[in-house]
């Protein structure tokens, strides 16, 4: 094992212990897709190259089996192609990958967020995509590289009481700890969305302006929940006035409760920390067996019924080119997010060490 390979293994190892806490990562606390109506419509044709793949694919999953598990047997259906999945936190799946080496049967990596794809590029694992799947999604939400190409966005928000009125909301993330919000705040320090936010902030503001803004924040009481569900429902409560959370909880809880839930979504202003996109994406693995399939599976998730499916079932936003988000979301380009590379929050390390550090996490 060479010296860099070591320094990787370490260093991801180092995340495991935070995100297991987390409850295996952000999808575990997303709504789950309605039962009654959990597979994609068929899309046609089948999204394979001639001669048509077969066999079967490995894919290593850090989104949750009752939230992909539709999409996978709807890409079989189709294909012929059996799935054989791996589900599990995406940082501890980015470790074992890194143990398992050559000899890792994943063909496929499904990450819950670009700095574990990140983490895998910068560890040489992924092979390069076509161009013709890379170009179906915007450069922002694909690795600079071609080695990765982000398949869902979801949107850092801030959820508020609806109470109050949009004129008394915060327009930056940064606004927070002024004493006006003292003890109206939640945020879920162990969640890795929130844990991306921090290390977004970290690249974009610099690690002294994200310590001051960690330190400030617990000096003005801000409440800390299990995970984005919980800020959600306590802002509907009256808990607490305002939440860090991501987009899609806030719509969940309308489904199940109905125009008349008391909480809302606030978009912080443009280029704002707090307006974060991230994505859920996938990586072909360098090693990976069947590549044939594994690329025919990678096309599936970019497809018209997989990008439909993440609308309709998950409210997050597709992001091939042309698609639409649930029309009651504001459309992702007009929310204008911080000019960040997505590939830079693999630092995920250096996160953990600073919320250890000002006391956010033990």
């Amino acid at each position: 094992m060479n010296i860099l390979r070591t320094l990787f293994l370490l260093a991801l190892a180092a995340l495991v212990p935070v995100a297991a806490a987390a409850c295996g990562g952000d999808d575990d606390d997303e709504p789950a897709p309605a039962a009654t109506d959990t597979a994609p419509a068929t899309a046609g044709a089948s999204p394979t190259a001639t001669p048509r793949p077969s066999g079967s694919i490995t894919v290593y999953s850090g989104r949750g089996e009752a939230l992909v598990k539709p999409l996978f047997e709807q890409f079989t259906k189709e294909t012929g192609i059996t799935v054989n999945v791996k589900y599990g936190d995406s940082a501890q799946l980015a470790t074992l990958l890194a143990e398992e080496g050559a000899a890792s049967p994943a063909d496929v990596f499904f990450a819950q967020d670009a700095g574990a794809l990140g983490a895998m590029t910068k560890a040489g694992r992924f092979a390069a995509l076509p161009e013709a799947t890379l170009a179906k999604v915007p450069a922002a939400y694909r690795a600079k590289d071609g080695t990765w190409v982000g398949v869902s966005g979801r949107a850092r928000v801030i959820v508020y009481n609806t109470s109050l009125t949009e004129a008394e909301l915060p327009a930056s993330v940064k606004q927070l700890t002024d004493p006006k919000w003292k003890g109206q705040v939640g945020w879920a320090p162990t969640n890795g969305s929130f844990q991306a936010f921090v290390t977004a902030l970290r690249k974009l503001e610099g690690e002294a302006a994200a310590e001051k803004w960690l330190r400030e924040m617990l000096a003005n009481d801000v409440k800390v929940y299990k995970d984005n569900r919980a800020i959600v429902s306590a802002v509907a409560a009256g808990e607490v006035k305002l939440g860090l959370v991501n987009h899609y909880y806030l719509w969940g809880f309308i489904k199940d409760q109905g125009e008349g839930f008391a909480a809302r979504n606030h978009y912080t202003a443009p280029g704002d920390p707090g307006t974060l996109v991230n994505v859920a994406g996938v990586g072909l693995l360098k090693t990976s067996k069947n590549r044939p399939a594994a690329q025919a599976f990678i096309d599936y998730l970019l497809s018209d019924a997989a990008q439909e499916y993440f609308v309709k079932q998950t409210y997050e936003y597709p992001l091939v080119s042309g698609k639409s988000a649930d029309p009651r979301l504001p459309a992702l380009e007009t929310l204008k997010p911080p000019a960040i590379d997505l590939s830079d929050l693999d630092d995920l390390q250096g996160t953990l060490a600073l919320l250890r550090k000002v006391g956010a996490l033990q």
